[in-house]
């Protein structure tokens, strides 16, 4: 078929879930501009990104075993290490793109600053930069990433603080953006990131105290147990219930480094894999060694000193908040689509049921690894752009929206921290099932093009 007779593709984002999406694009001869704002692809693994939307900080590793982290086009080089580097990760990524030819598909240095559908479906795409124009496209694919904003405590906590405050998305290194020793730093979050920044800051002569502060207990699972990565050890059949893994979790866990209460940190108020769970094989032993003391939620800011809630006022200079970020597309006018809480259901995680031609990759929080999951919804995607799968209609999507929806907050309740989480093989598995039925679909109807390539081809468009 020729690509004229397909439908036209806006891309944006080329970090982990846009790049698989400009090689399952491109193998399948779809038209197509993919728009990076930075001069790198690799999104959130390139430290120091130029778009300075990056996360990463200079001692980041993975805390997913690499062979889970790997596209399956392209698996990783013989010998990795089970937790890399961002630089290896960042390499991979560059090897990637160059061992299958994509980096001159991409447009780099160019910001989608708006995407706007139309009254006859189509997309009205303005960008800015190297790459600057206002274009129409039928379809749009959004990678743009969850991990570049900021999310604040909201509303702030009370009383006035006379030191500095940070998001973690800003830390660097023990000296940037300042330079953190022999100064009081309070960590406040039970991420990943969390745990990393207080343990490197916690090392002596860096940080002269450092205290760790969080709401609530949560289990601390190290990157190893029984001699294997965690990761390995965690994945169950799609079909076993969660909460047989979240007894094997806990039993494992209380073998080899113990609840966290033993080490003077809050008990978890939740069963393992009821919340997303904090990887670190140091954190607890810089705890049980002193370097690092925990308090609980903070109560109010006194001046230069923190008052936590069981009572206990230390003195703080600087305060590190890993409090997680905010979803957003800069892109859409608010009132057209957002996220509020970090909350947009869709059908698998991938569309909404009230637009056939927006699609949304990478967007959702797996126990894993981001890019597999991604790369195997772009080839779906690609796929069903080119007829050979159909999705189900609106009103199916909806009914299966909510049947998850419900089990999700029965699961993990309502807060923002797991609006878009999934298991790795429960997710693996429905992605399979929903190929094989849309190509079922697609059969059935002929395989013929859900999206029609109209876009430039009409005139008089106005805003949907």
């Amino acid at each position: 078929m020729d690509n004229t007779e397909l439908p036209r593709v806006c891309l944006i984002g080329c970090g982990s879930s846009g790049m698989p999406a400009v090689k399952a694009l491109a193998d399948r001869g779809i038209p197509f501009d993919c728009f990076e704002a930075s001069t790198e692809v690799g999104g959130n693994w390139c430290y120091r990104n130029p778009n300075g939307m990056s996360a990463a900080y200079e001692s980041l590793h993975i805390n997913t075993h690499a062979g889970l982290m790997q596209y399956e086009d392209y698996p990783m080089p013989e010998g990795t290490p089970d937790y890399p580097s961002h630089g290896t990760i960042k390499r991979y990524f560059d090897d990637y793109m160059d061992h299958f030819g994509l980096r001159d598909r991409v447009c780099f240095e160019t910001k989608v600053t708006r995407a706007e559908r139309l009254d006859d479906g189509t997309w009205e795409v303005t960008t800015e930069g190297r790459h600057a124009k206002t274009d129409h496209y039928d379809v749009l694919i959004v990678a743009n990433g969850h991990h570049w904003k900021p999310r604040w405590p909201d509303p702030p906590y009370p009383g006035e603080f006379d030191g500095i405050q940070m998001h973690s998305h800003s830390y660097m290194n023990p000296q940037d953006p300042y330079d953190f020793q022999d100064k009081n730093v309070l960590v406040v979050g039970m991420g990943n990131s969390a745990m990393d920044i207080a343990s490197e800051l916690s090392r002596p002569g860096l940080a002269k105290n450092l205290y760790h502060s969080a709401r609530h207990g949560h289990w601390v699972v190290p990157k190893y147990m029984l001699g294997k990565p965690t990761s390995e050890l965690s994945r169950l059949p799609h079909w076993m219930p969660w909460w047989v893994g979240s007894i094997a979790t806990r039993l494992l866990v209380e073998l080899t480094v113990g609840s966290p209460d033993k080490y003077g940190l809050q008990k978890p108020d939740h069963k393992p894999l009821e919340a997303h769970p904090t990887l670190s094989s140091d954190f607890l032993h810089r705890v049980g060694s002193g370097d690092i003391v925990p308090r609980p939620g903070i109560e109010r800011f006194n001046g230069d000193t923190v008052r936590f809630t069981d009572g206990h006022e230390d003195p703080v200079d600087i305060v590190i908040w890993a409090t997680g970020y905010e979803v957003s597309f800069p892109f859409f006018d608010p009132d057209f689509i957002s996220a509020p809480n970090n909350d947009l259901p869709r059908w698998e995680h991938l569309m909404l049921p009230e637009y056939d031609n927006l699609f949304f990759l990478g967007l959702f929080q797996p126990l894993g690894a981001i890019m597999p999951f991604a790369e195997k919804q772009a080839k779906i995607v690609g796929d069903h752009l080119l007829g050979r799968i159909h999705f189900p209609d609106p009103d199916t999507m909806r009914r299966e929206m909510d049947k998850e929806r419900q089990a999700m907050v029965k699961r993990y309740g309502r807060g923002a921290r797991h609006t878009m989480q999934v298991d790795n093989e429960d997710y693996h598995h429905r992605l399979d099932v929903m190929r094989k039925k849309g190509e079922k679909r697609a059969a059935a109807n002929g395989r013929r093009l859900p999206i029609a390539p109209r876009a430039g081809r009409g005139d008089g468009r106005k805003a949907a």
